[in-house]
């Protein structure tokens, strides 16, 4: 077994269940029936995804053959072009569901099938982040195609083989950058997995996520210093500190990035809301883990800065870069409305965004999966 290999806790199932990445199909008919009630938030959420640029029939996709992504995306050829065809991919896949319109699944197909053609390697120094990025909502959209669409998909095993040739080898070992990239190209290899059915992978993906999890969220039951991940060789607490953006002072729900800005705090986080909604979806609830409880605290840590409270002076040096994105909806229902956990600050904060649309790199409209949702 490799290091932090996937435990009993959190293996694959015998079988996996489809749709199954990060939505189900009774999160999706519990929205569904509150759409077609006119109910909010889900009918303001539904109206701001069918509104969006993504939501159109007519997109012309725009695939390539190599995606080339530096730091912060410079250069950017197809970088943002792949991103959001996968968003679009997953929207129609969405708006199918939702409306029963065969022309979305087309048009999500359409978009599927124009990179499957094409694509055939990421490049340069970001593309193990683009690819977590792109590879984490592809599987989404195709989860919900081939497993509620009955008109077809005949391309749907070279689909697969892209996932499988194109995505899975740059992301499936991990990364020792800052740890919002492990996470979410672990959320991209976790999703993967579940369309292909592939039990190693998903196993060998989750021991990552769970190994990086630990590293990114403090808890004070980690003891005086954070925990870390062995290849990164962090053994010094002036390492540590380094790594954590110069920040000395470890409390509950501070994460690795939490001083260096809110925006990246708030993928690594949305990332860990994913995997674990994916896992709870395929038979292993991890909320009641740790995971959920440095979900839970990184949360509800972020929350009350990003609503306005004035860091203290130890924290950051007393200035925090907020802007944590449309990422709270999953984890606060996960661990408000399933679990009944009180969550005060994660709570005002995600009824402030409501309608929760898209980050326009991985995150997209979870106010309509999400909110309130039960299942």
């Amino acid at each position: 077994m490799w290091p932090g290999s996937a435990s009993r806790a959190d293996a694959a199932p015998a079988s996996f269940v489809h749709p199954g990445v990060t939505v189900s199909a009774a999160q999706l008919d519990y929205a569904r029936t509150k759409v077609q009630a006119g109910a909010e938030p889900w009918k303001s959420a539904y109206n701001q995804m069918m509104a969006s640029p993504y939501a159109s029939l007519t997109r012309t996709p725009k695939p390539r053959a190599t995606v080339e992504c530096g730091s912060y995306s410079n250069p950017n050829y197809g970088c943002t072009d792949e991103r959001e065809d996968a968003i679009a991919a997953y929207t129609d896949a969405l708006a199918w569901y939702f409306t029963r319109d065969a022309r979305y699944a087309q048009e999500s197909i359409k978009l599927m099938d124009a990179w499957s053609a094409t694509i055939r390697s990421h490049t340069n120094s970001n593309a193990p982040l683009q690819t977590g990025w792109a590879g984490s909502s592809w599987p989404k959209a195709a989860e919900i195609i081939k497993a509620t669409y009955t008109g077809g998909w005949p391309n749907a095993g070279r689909f697969g083989t892209m996932l499988r040739d194109v995505y899975l080898p740059e992301i499936i070992n991990g990364s020792n950058s800052n740890g919002n990239w492990e996470l979410s190209m672990m959320e991209a290899a976790v999703g993967i997995s579940v369309f292909l059915d592939d039990k190693a992978d998903y196993d060998k993906a989750m021991g990552i996520f769970r190994t990086r999890a630990a590293a990114y969220v403090y808890l004070s039951s980690d003891g005086a210093l954070p925990k870390t991940v062995p290849s990164q060789h962090l053994d010094t607490k002036a390492k540590i500190v380094s790594y954590w953006q110069g920040q000395s002072t470890f409390v509950d729900g501070l994460t690795q990035e939490t001083c260096r800005d809110f925006v990246h705090t708030g993928y690594g986080i949305s990332a860990i809301s994913h995997i674990a909604e994916t896992s709870r979806i395929q038979g292993n609830d991890l909320y009641g883990t740790d995971v959920g409880e440095r979900l839970r605290q990184a949360l509800g840590f972020q929350a009350k800065y990003e609503l306005g409270t004035a860091p203290p002076s130890w924290l950051c040096n007393g200035s925090v870069n907020r802007g944590l994105g449309p990422i709270t909806e999953t984890g606060f229902n996960a661990l408000h409305t399933r679990r009944g956990v009180a969550m005060t600050n994660t709570q005002t904060l995600t009824q402030n965004n409501r309608p929760a649309g898209s980050n326009n790199l991985f995150v997209a409209w979870e106010t309509l999966t999400n909110a309130e949702n039960p299942n």
